[in-house]
């Protein structure tokens, strides 16, 4: 039987979510609680800790667990953890909540109860200090900056218990896998090591080769698809999926791919979220997870390897799940095929630089795209979709940071 990776932390995985008659009684009683709306960002933690994707966490950081995080990458246990898991709200609801008290956790955006919550401290934080540990910046130009300086004035910790998946598994079927599923499935297929692929984007040539590099010392990839909430102009989750669907179908070998997906939001912490990547995916059971250019970044906010040498600053003993760090990866015509810098002696003319951002503007106004960017199978996926918008659903793309270059 195969072995693979511990859940973080080093225990078994811990899903929050309850079941059967615990589940039905605990939604009778969140019926009567007082209520916190989540935000979109919050929802999605709410649901990965159903699921067990944030094991070992049972709820929202405390103060202590958010300083420590924010300055040491380990909360006040000395569990190793690179961004905050914290739940806001208002002054005004905070002030009618006592510690100690019960509450039930609305999503915002459905008016779901997600979950109820043991709230065990009330506290505030400087929003700009965690701003610039977590993203370097405090530019509200920065959609994760803009997250964190927009949510509520008192942050609420405590234990939650999970009541919903927020109907990601009816939207996206056997595409949304918890932790133990796609544990099961690795089991199923023999495999032990296994890269994390993390993408908010349509595979191109580049992410295919990225991919491909993976399976040839790997037993397989999980191209781990963000199902949350994306920037104006990202490709919605389904054409994604159909897109990706394809060229696992098309390009790959038999059984070395598994496409899934999870429910959370994009920060764009780039660094910060490379690791939180890789702490979740090592719950997902993968012994690797595939680091290229500008992993999780926006703009031209962090270098685009500064992901590659985050793995090197944190305790060696941090996270079991490896980083497979790949250099910037192109199409050279002289080379006639996928390589990298590490590979590649040509350079300027010859070198195709492919990015998301790219062909999604290029897409997105008509443009011609190269077979040697995106496959052609992709290309029709991605033009019905672009084709089908109307006028005021288009959203210009504008080419900044290292998509850019």
């Amino acid at each position: 039987m195969p072995k693979l990776v511990n859940p973080h932390g080093g225990g078994d995985l811990k899903p929050l979510l309850l079941e059967g008659a615990a589940l039905e009684s605990e939604k009778k009683k969140a019926a009567g609680l007082k209520q916190v709306k989540t935000s979109s960002r919050e929802t999605g933690d709410i649901i990965m800790m159903g699921i067990g994707g944030f094991t070992p966490l049972d709820g929202f950081m405390t103060h202590a667990d958010w300083q420590g995080v924010c300055d040491g990458y380990k909360m006040a246990s000395g569990l190793f953890w690179p961004i905050p898991i914290t739940l806001s709200t208002d002054e005004v609801t905070a002030k009618g909540i006592s510690e100690g008290e019960e509450i039930a956790l609305v999503n915002a955006e459905s008016d779901e109860i997600m979950a109820t919550m043991k709230v065990t401290e009330k506290y505030s934080i400087d929003k700009a200090h965690e701003c610039m540990q977590v993203y370097k910046t405090t530019d509200m130009e920065h959609p994760g900056v803009k997250m964190v300086m927009e949510q509520g004035a008192v942050n609420l910790a405590g234990p939650i218990k999970v009541l919903s998946q927020g109907g990601f598994p009816e939207a996206y079927g056997d595409q949304f896998m918890t932790p133990a599923q796609t544990r099961a499935e690795f089991k199923k297929r023999g495999w032990s090591s296994v890269a994390a692929f993390q993408t908010r984007n349509p595979m191109h040539r580049s992410h295919e080769y990225l991919a491909k590099i993976a399976i040839e010392t790997l037993d397989g990839v999980l191209i781990h698809s963000l199902l949350g909430k994306l920037k104006p102009g990202d490709i919605p989750a389904d054409v994604r999926s159909n897109a990706i669907g394809t060229l696992i179908e098309k390009y790959f070998a038999p059984n070395t791919v598994i496409q899934a997906g999870y429910p959370l939001d994009m920060r764009y912490a780039g660094p910060r979220e490379a690791l939180l990547h890789a702490l979740f995916r090592q719950n997902y059971g993968c012994s690797h997870q595939i680091v290229g250019r500008d992993h999780a970044g926006v703009g031209d906010y962090y270098g685009p390897f500064d992901a590659h040498t985050i793995f090197d600053e944190i305790p060696a003993d941090a996270l079991e799940t490896d980083p497979l760090k790949i250099d910037w990866t192109f199409w050279c015509n002289k080379c006639d095929g996928m390589a990298s810098m590490k590979t590649c002696p040509h350079e300027g003319d010859d070198r195709i630089l492919l990015s998301g951002t790219k062909l999604r503007k290029a897409l997105s106004e008509g443009g011609e795209v190269s077979d040697k960017f995106s496959r052609p199978e992709v290309l029709t996926i991605l033009r019905a979709y672009y084709g089908s918008l109307k006028d005021d659903e288009k959203v210009e793309i504008k080419m900044s940071g290292h998509s850019a270059k």
